[in-house]
């Protein structure tokens, strides 16, 4: 697995840390590879987001916006109607905030079959600082009619979604990070779009994530387990859309959820968790994540303890909750 180490961010989980970028860059290359209809735009930033891998090995089918991110969205939906399968990456805080108009008057209103893989979201996006950190982008794409959402947890699970995105007809935005991921899947794992996964089972709470925030709930498993309270993490990697018949038959037969998210606690993963258990199955529900503040720059570690997205804040919202 390119980019494999056994250091990085939360590598509790497994102990193998794999880069989501890296899995991401060599996936294009494979589609590359299996499809000629495949291109893909960067803007200025093909080194970061990876992209820069399949520029290397299809020059012709690569381009470079420059840091026009708003020309590169228009750009890629103008294609989109020619037939290809345009690919396209920057920052989460560009492709979702600077170029937010475009993403939803050409991509969104004229259903066009763009993918955007956007990457350093999050607070691990570190040093870069609160204006790099990217902490809205699944509440902005999450109010986009029709945009499929995916946030994988680990780059075995990119592989298989970046898969999806150029297979599926439609937008498609997949929230990727700067540093490395626990691998928590194994080779064998399937991705299915609007499905959620049991990663462990218990009885007393239910603990949901997606992205970083899974391997968060599944080491807050483990503390919990160690007081005897035994709970279930479920991952959803599509965030939309969200598989609503299973979080809803799980919370019921549960005393209470907590979901966990590399993203503000409202709006994103944690907000469609208490709309949908709000009109289906009233329970309490604890949001851990970013409180309505903006990031700062640090380390991604560090970063994640100073806000409160850590396996401990997850069990401490599940014991309270409880």
């Amino acid at each position: 697995m390119a980019g494999m180490e056994t250091a990085g961010v939360g590598g509790k989980v497994g102990g193998v840390m794999d880069s989501l970028r890296d899995a991401y860059g060599d996936t294009l290359v494979e589609l590359g590879n299996e499809g000629a209809n495949l291109i893909v735009f960067d803007a200025d930033l093909a080194g970061s987001t990876r992209t820069s891998k399949f520029a290397k090995a299809f020059p012709e089918r690569f381009f470079n916006m420059g840091a026009a991110e708003q020309g590169m969205v228009a750009a890629a939906a103008g294609a989109a109607t020619t037939g290809v399968v345009p690919f396209l990456s920057t920052f989460a805080m560009f492709a979702t905030g600077r170029a937010y108009e475009f993403v939803r008057q050409a991509v969104g209103v004229g259903h066009q079959n763009v993918k955007i893989v956007a990457t350093h979201a999050g607070l691990t996006v570190g040093e870069d600082g609160g204006t790099h950190q990217c902490l809205e982008d699944l509440a902005l794409m999450r109010m986009i009619p029709g945009m499929t959402i995916i946030s994988p947890a680990d780059a075995i699970e990119t592989k298989q979604a970046i898969r999806f995105a150029y297979a599926h007809q439609g937008p498609v935005y997949v929230r990727l990070t700067r540093d490395k991921f626990p691998r928590i899947h194994a080779e064998d794992y399937h991705f299915e779009m609007g499905k959620a996964v049991m990663m462990r089972e218990g009885k007393d709470v239910l603990l949901v994530g997606c992205g970083l925030g899974t391997s968060i709930c599944l080491e807050a498993a483990e503390l919990l387990a160690g007081e005897g309270i035994e709970a279930t993490v479920l991952h959803a990697p599509t965030v939309k859309p969200f598989d609503r018949e299973t979080l809803i038959a799980l919370a019921k037969t549960h005393k209470a959820v907590v979901t966990c998210e590399e993203h503000q606690a409202h709006g994103g993963l944690g907000g469609i968790v208490a709309e949908i258990l709000g009109e289906a199955h009233p329970m309490p529900v604890r949001r851990v994540g970013v409180q309505d503040q903006f990031g700062q720059s640090g380390k991604p570690e560090k970063l994640l303890a100073a806000y409160g997205v850590t396996p401990q804040a997850v069990a401490a919202a599940a014991k309270g909750s409880l």
